[in-house]
């Protein structure tokens, strides 16, 4: 089994070299892609059995993490395709192994169900566009969420809610629209695509919240959770690498009117230690969070609503630690910071970029709150 959080650590120096080229090309160039599923970050999630790695949660979290601090574009890549896999656990076996055993596939995709599935007899006809598609340029498999219809209506699960499932197809099905013009996390290729009349059959559609899920702890991990968990470790990765970068400009600048460098005044000193606290908090909060989960789902149940309130949560806040971390270090280091050849204006664009990821949105803690507070709360969405 491949270390894949020291293969990750291998791969930081070269990122941080090429960052300006993973920005500028609006994409991970693909020789980094195919580098990265060559060393099974895209196959951390799939089944053992289906050709996948299916590792520990905190082994894919860190791996991501490792590759964020390299570059944030690169480390949001690889948390879409490494989530991604998941979905194989809840795909007929034949069809599964079909589409992961190849080591070089990465699939992408989006969960929100943007699009229509039309039920055709043992298939679905598929038409919609989807924002966010990350890593799609690079993909040979995409997924888009949609709303299952049937005899021209939505189909109703027992509460009530429209039924939505996940509808792959090969990446030569969508169309990829160079729309991904954007502030920061500018290398992911997160375009829109669109699916036009595409049919679909039923073994490549999921039911993240109906269909059974292969029985293993991995899985019984809620999709969403862990979705949630990676975007947080992608905002840890680039908060820990800001604060590197602030230390070596730290060391080396002396503040216009000032005499010593930066790093001897007490403002600069208080900052560094809070962002470096705010850090390491986050991370531990879910890491301990993610351990605690994973001693549960030994037990081969579903987590409980607490084990997946509580993912949520420390992933909003891991996100929200991390977005003042890298404030703190960007705003410490004055005008240095934004010049383009300086890594932390980008890594201030990249993690308010990801603060806008509704896993981690400000509607997350809204619920959390609402279920600490012992509140009537649709928890579908832990």
């Amino acid at each position: 089994m491949p270390d894949l959080v020291a293969l990750a650590r291998g791969f930081q120096g070269e990122l941080r070299r090429r960052a300006a080229e993973i920005e500028s090309g609006r994409m991970l160039p693909v020789d980094i892609a195919s580098r990265f599923a060559q060393a099974g970050f895209y196959r951390a999630c799939v089944p053992i059995a289906y050709g996948g790695l299916e590792q520990h949660p905190l082994i894919t979290l860190k791996t991501i993490e490792a590759l964020a601090e390299g570059d944030g574009s690169a480390g949001w890549c690889v948390m879409i395709g490494a989530t991604s896999g998941l979905v194989s656990a809840y795909m007929p076996e034949v069809t599964a192994k079909r589409v992961f055993q190849d080591e070089t596939v990465i699939v992408a995709g989006v969960l929100a169900a943007r699009g229509t599935a039309k039920q055709d007899g043992n298939a679905f006809v598929v038409n919609g566009r989807w924002q966010w598609g990350s890593g799609s340029p690079n993909a040979r498999m995409i997924m888009g969420g949609c709303v299952v219809y049937r005899d021209g209506k939505p189909v109703l699960l027992p509460n009530g809610m429209p039924e939505s499932r996940m509808m792959m197809v090969p990446i030569e099905a969508a169309a990829l629209h160079d729309n991904w013009d954007v502030a920061g996390l500018s290398g992911s290729g997160s375009q829109d695509f669109s699916i036009h009349d595409c049919r679909v059959p039923a073994d490549m559609s999921i039911g993240l919240l109906t269909d059974r899920p292969l029985a293993a702890p991995l899985y019984a991990f809620p999709v969403f959770g862990m979705l949630a968990a990676g975007v947080a470790s992608v905002m840890i990765g680039i908060a820990a690498s800001s604060i590197r970068e602030l230390v070596s400009i730290a060391l080396a600048k002396t503040p216009e009117g000032h005499r010593k460098p930066l790093a001897t005044r007490s403002r600069a000193q208080e900052d560094t230690a809070e962002a470096e606290a705010l850090v390491r908090s986050a991370r531990g909060f879910l890491h301990e969070t993610i351990e605690s989960a994973w001693n549960e789902a030994q037990g081969g149940a579903p987590l409980s609503t607490n084990s997946r309130r509580a993912i949520r949560l420390a992933a909003t806040h891991a996100a929200r630690s991390s977005m003042r971390a890298v404030d703190l270090m960007y705003h410490l280091a004055g005008g240095s910071s934004v010049y383009r050849n300086s890594p932390l204006q980008r890594m201030f664009r990249d993690i308010h970029v990801a603060s806008q990821h509704m896993m981690v949105a400000p509607p997350t803690m809204e619920t959390v709150g609402r279920l600490l507070l012992e509140q009537d709360t649709d928890t579908s969405q832990l």
